[in-house]
């Protein structure tokens, strides 16, 4: 591909007439934005006017976007150098699409790119928001909803109980410290089933003789998510657990990309505990 780099870019910016703006003629704040995945997609909807939006990822309106709601209407494009470029965007925000060379690529095409990136825990959480709305030239929107989840999460600090919650999905993995899951289980005021780190099977022995008090069940209303094969999850033991333990549903809007979209999933294992 990189071979490919300067013919193609040259093609593209021929293609566009006048190209890029020069540096000198460019807005203070990107005014013309591409998102090129439904994870880069929260940060855009959320942080930025719909009139700055030149388009969105396709997956931008799927029931797995949380702000799915906000995208309707909006114009969205395929995460290719062909079909980005032509529509000259001032700047472009990504996870994962392009692949991962997109951002070079852009870059060497004079397109900067804000990279939303992965976080590994809360605090990581807020400061990554705000260096995208920094990016974005929204400083304020983002200090707005790192407040907001700040106050959530000291309401939420009142109903410490210890209760018990286990994390699972429909292929019976659960995760234990060191996740972000883990962070949002005692978030909630929970306790952690799971004490080894690191994402793993769910404790089947464990399971035979402890109840917890709360399961977390994550993507069990997406089909595409549950495994043919034989998992942890279709063991009996493992389907016990979600008649007699309290269920709290997970949407996977809600913890599939690491957002302020989070405290939604935190809220609603706090309140499972108190039915």
């Amino acid at each position: 591909m990189t071979r490919l780099i300067a013919p193609l870019i040259a093609l593209l910016l021929s293609a566009c007439g006048q190209g890029l703006a020069p540096e000198a003629e460019r807005p203070d704040r990107p005014v013309r934005v591409v998102s090129l995945d439904y994870c880069a997609d929260q940060y855009v909807l959320k942080l930025l006017d719909r009139e700055h939006i030149l388009a969105l990822s396709p997956d931008a309106a799927r029931e797995f976007s949380y702000m799915r709601d906000a995208a309707e209407g909006l114009p969205t494009v395929r995460p290719t150098a062909e079909d980005v470029l032509i529509l000259k965007p001032d700047l472009v925000v990504r996870t994962y699409g392009g692949g991962p060379n997109a951002s070079a690529f852009f870059r060497k095409a004079g397109v900067p790119v804000v990279d939303v990136g992965w976080t590994p825990d809360i605090p990581s959480v807020m400061a990554n928001t705000q260096r995208i709305a920094d990016e974005l030239g929204e400083s304020e929107r983002g200090a707005a909803v790192n407040a907001q989840m700040q106050q959530r999460l000291a309401d939420l600090r009142q109903r410490t109980d210890g209760q018990v919650a286990l994390y699972m999905t429909p292929a019976g993995v659960t995760t234990g410290p060191g996740s972000l899951i883990h962070e949002m289980i005692e978030a909630a005021g929970l306790t952690n089933m799971q004490t080894e780190p690191g994402w793993r099977s769910i404790p089947l022995e464990r399971l035979a003789y402890e109840k917890p008090d709360l399961v977390a069940a994550a993507f069990f209303g997406s089909r595409t998510n549950h495994p043919d094969a034989w998992s942890p999850m279709k063991h009996p033991v493992a389907r016990t657990q979600l008649t007699k333990s309290e269920v709290v549903s997970l949407e996977g809007a809600w913890t599939s990309c690491s957002g302020w979209f989070l405290m939604d999933a935190v809220e609603a294992m706090a309140e499972g505990t108190e039915r």
